[in-house]
């Protein structure tokens, strides 16, 4: 396994005009980032700036289910035209008669696999409708296995946990949140997970205001790349990090060895030392 040069986009939400729109949108960005990069990570639901101005989120979200196959295949084009590895972000696709959030991961050749959100939050369910796909799962690149946890999938330690046990030593988090507090325990999160399980996290979001979308109104967050706090990392695990709201590519090579090598000799081995098993509830405490 060699070193991976990501590029990490924090996607600035636009009005584009329906699929051919995004697709040059999309086209433009890649172009932009793929001579300096292996491997584009783009955030959580980037692709519904193509529905924005219907009459509320509802209608927004039936216009993104309708036009998804056609955007699906605009992001395998966009792969394929620039010989890259992409995860284009995610998008809601209708599945065995539900609606469930799912991010491609799109090879080269544009062959393609999913990583589907598990865990919904209160505005996707309750909402939306937007069901939990299916669990967490690895996928085989030429840098070895990486993982995908959508946004917040990547606050539950567990979902991580089951990617890096199947061997990723890197997990990519494409994101989407409205406030600061939102993008924060995404932020922390990934922070940890990475600390964790002794792996990269790299994190993706929307950024910017879209008065015109009901679903993507207000976007906050920080492109980002998270390592172990141990040796050989820097003092605080942060490998790069953009600044809050600011659109644009982040670049960071990370490379596998790395790892190996922090999960054998580091100061502290969480990697290792994960509890296995069942866990026993914990005994009620006492106050005296």
């Amino acid at each position: 396994m060699t070193t991976l040069r990501l590029g990490l986009l924090a996607w600035p939400v636009g009005r584009p005009a329906g699929v051919e729109g995004y697709a040059a949108r999309l086209d433009a960005f890649v172009a932009e980032a793929s001579p300096r990069a292996d491997l584009l990570l783009m955030p959580e639901y980037a692709p519904m700036e193509i529905v924005g101005g219907r009459a509320d989120e509802a209608a927004e979200l039936r216009a993104m289910v309708e036009a998804a196959p056609a955007v699906l295949e605009a992001m395998r084009g966009v792969a394929r035209r620039h010989g890259t590895w992409l995860l284009p972000g995610s998008l809601p696709m209708a599945l065995d008669g539900r609606v469930v959030n799912r991010a491609p991961l799109i090879a080269p050749d544009g062959s393609l696999a999913f990583q589907d959100k598990r865990m919904m939050t209160r505005f996707e369910a309750e909402r939306w409708g937007v069901s939990p796909g299916a669990g967490p799962q690895v996928f085989p690149t030429p840098w070895g296995r990486i993982g995908v946890s959508i946004c917040y999938d990547a606050e539950f330690p567990k979902h991580v946990r089951a990617q890096v046990e199947a061997g990723a030593w890197l997990v990519l988090v494409p994101a989407c949140t409205d406030s600061v507090q939102g993008f924060n325990r995404v932020r922390f999160s990934a922070r940890a997970r990475a600390l964790e399980n002794q792996c990269f996290v790299a994190v993706a979001p929307t950024v910017g205001l879209a008065p015109w979308s009901a679903a993507l109104d207000e976007n906050h967050g920080a492109a980002a790349v998270y390592g172990p706090v141990d040796r050989g990392f820097p003092e605080d695990g942060v490998l790069a990090e953009a600044a809050l709201d600011a659109p644009g590519w982040l670049f960071c090579e990370v490379d596998p060895a790395r790892i190996e090598t922090v999960r054998r000799e580091g100061a502290v081995l969480n990697h290792r030392d994960w509890p296995k098993g069942p866990v026993a509830p914990p005994p009620l405490a006492v106050f005296a």
